[in-house]
């Protein structure tokens, strides 16, 4: 296991530092000026689902939610390894919708909503810095399908400098770390940002908190484990003990394996040992 990192070594790449320096309006804004290359008036940044904890969001998630003043919804996240982002992003736009249609938003009223993944590496094989992916009509792609869903993946291993804007390139060659000069503004600005938060007390105090929330999550996974592990090769105990008398029927074989209580399997176990056969056992244990 790899040595944990301080503060003060995160990047930008880093999920916690990303989403730190995202939770400045500004930067936020910018940086999805850049991504959409659409002028936007302001910004709002959602602090409440910005580094915290997200039981209905499957544990940690170190995203950035905004929206701006025509009241688009954005999710950003950085991405340092591929994980189905193509079905992840499917999962977030979900999220989004689901989470304004419980608020009372009707289906005409849901606004347009952008899940964009910046990736340390080129996530379609096109050596694209920008992939933007939206729903289109397969047979007449002329006419018009707007659902108000967008993806954007920017990749850090782009090489078509010359189709994208040049600031776009420079925080995605930042972002790899490959960029050593900070005469960009934006960069420039980002770079003062990390050293704030690295200076900060007040993130210094929610980074370790952070590490030991993740620190349980991956505890409780492997305690979940080892308990599934237990139930899996107790549940397989019981089926061996019921062929040794004849074959145990497929829907039998399947409520065992399908029983998720510990207690109600050993039980089984016994009762499979003093059973002559596996309907004899059906008949007692159901």
């Amino acid at each position: 296991m790899g040595k944990r990192k301080t503060l003060q070594e995160l990047t930008i790449k880093d999920n916690f530092m990303f989403a730190a320096v995202m939770m400045d309006p500004e930067n936020c804004r910018r940086l999805l000026e850049l991504a959409l290359e659409i002028p936007l008036e302001r910004v709002e940044v959602s602090y409440e689902k910005s580094i915290v904890y997200h039981p209905e969001y499957k544990g940690i998630r170190l995203d950035v939610f905004a929206r701006d003043g025509k009241n688009t919804h954005y999710n950003v996240e950085m991405q340092v390894a591929r994980d189905a982002l193509e079905r992840r992003s499917r999962y977030y736009h979900s999220q989004m919708d689901m989470e304004l249609l419980l608020k009372g938003t009707s289906y005409e009223e849901l606004p347009d909503a952008y899940v964009i993944f910046i990736c340390d590496f080129d996530p379609l094989g096109g050596r694209k810095y920008r992939y933007t992916m939206e729903n289109i009509c397969r047979e007449a792609p002329e006419l018009p399908y707007r659902d108000g869903s967008h993806t954007l993946l920017l990749s850090t291993c782009g090489e078509n400098e010359d189709e994208v804007p040049e600031p776009l390139v420079n925080f995605l060659r930042y972002v790899k770390g490959v960029l050593t000069n900070f005469g960009d503004p934006f960069v420039r600005r980002l770079e003062d940002s990390v050293r704030q938060v690295r200076a900060s007390r007040e993130m210094e105090e929610r980074f370790m908190v952070l590490q030991e929330m993740m620190k349980q999550e991956r505890r409780e996974g492997w305690e979940e484990g080892i308990a599934i592990g237990k139930i899996e090769g107790k549940a397989e105990s019981v089926l061996d003990i019921l062929e040794e008398s004849g074959p145990v029927p497929e829907k039998l074989r399947e409520r065992i394996l399908a029983e998720t209580d510990l207690a109600t399997i050993r039980g089984w176990l016994r009762l499979a040992v003093a059973c002559d056969s596996a309907g004899q056992f059906a008949e007692k244990a159901f």
